[in-house]
């Protein structure tokens, strides 16, 4: 089984969809697709499709979308081609029964949440050994796994609303630690038309602005520089009533004091930017 949710939802048994249009199935296959191999509690399944006040038949319904997602899984397994000497799988053996929930058996398939945290691990363990070039590539190769918002094309309820705001945030981890390996390589000019759409969409996400802010400074463009300061701090002030961290302040000042800014070399002792560890500084999505 082949699982994409890193955008549109794709679930595929022996290279036939078995995704349904009706929102209700789509629905209970994305939250079995993420956790794939897993059990999704019975609870969990009827709070995400019907909220804190199911009804009464609640539990009967979700078994007919369970019998529906299984009709279409009989039909792609009947529509592939088994291996000569595979194990004939059915139904029920890919979408199994257990105690008090669900279980989607993925067979041992590709996923595509599953290749990103691997990818994004080699990359902050690159970071973190100092391999700049190598934290830049797996981050980059993490990153282009993803085609649009997680479950882009699903009508979420309360779970996977839940796990759209956590894939969104760790895709943000991986964004801010690839810009910084770049910003490392001296790679700033590369990354000046992307780290403008980036805090124009997250305008009060702190690194990003301290990302540009130095990737600005590094090339030749100070006074650009501070003006990505000043229109953060009046963001943060206006929508959070908030200063900027002490470590964004730091690097204000560190523009402010530099001399007139060597653009060919790009050199200029700048602190670095609080948080760009793994997890972002102030994470408000705009």
């Amino acid at each position: 089984m082949d699982i994409d949710v890193l955008g549109a939802l794709a679930v595929r048994e022996n290279g036939i969809s078995i995704t349904p249009t009706a929102p209700k199935p789509r629905q209970v296959l994305a939250l079995l697709a993420l956790h794939a191999d897993q059990v999704v509690p019975v609870s969990a399944l009827i709070e995400e499709l019907w909220g804190a006040v199911p009804p009464r038949s609640a539990r009967t319904t979700l078994q007919t979308y369970v019998l529906q997602l299984r009709a279409l899984i009989a039909t792609a397994l009947e529509g592939g081609d088994a291996a000569e000497g595979d194990a004939v799988r059915t139904a029920k053996d890919v979408l199994v029964t257990l105690p008090g929930g669900y279980l989607l058996n993925s067979g041992g398939g590709t996923s595509d949440v599953k290749e990103f945290d691997r990818l994004a691990a080699l990359g902050y363990r690159a970071m973190d050994a100092g391999d700049f070039p190598d934290a830049a590539q797996r981050l980059r190769e993490a990153l282009a796994l993803w085609s649009g918002p997680a479950f882009a094309d699903v009508h979420g309820g309360v779970q996977l609303d839940m796990e759209t705001r956590r894939l969104e945030e760790i895709r943000l981890c991986a964004l801010d630690q690839r810009i910084e390996a770049d910003l490392k390589l001296g790679r700033h000019r590369e990354l000046l038309a992307e780290l403008t759409v980036l805090v124009s969409r997250y305008r009060t996400h702190e690194n990003l602005h301290g990302q540009f802010m130095i990737a600005l400074h590094r090339s030749g463009r100070r006074g650009e520089a501070l003006d990505v300061y000043q229109r953060l701090r009046a963001t943060l002030v206006r929508d959070l009533g908030l200063e900027p961290s002490a470590a964004l302040r730091r690097l204000q000042r560190s523009i402010l004091m530099a001399g007139p800014e060597n653009a060919a070399a790009g050199k200029a002792a700048l602190p670095a930017v609080a948080g760009t560890g793994p997890r972002a500084d102030r994470l408000v999505r705009a």
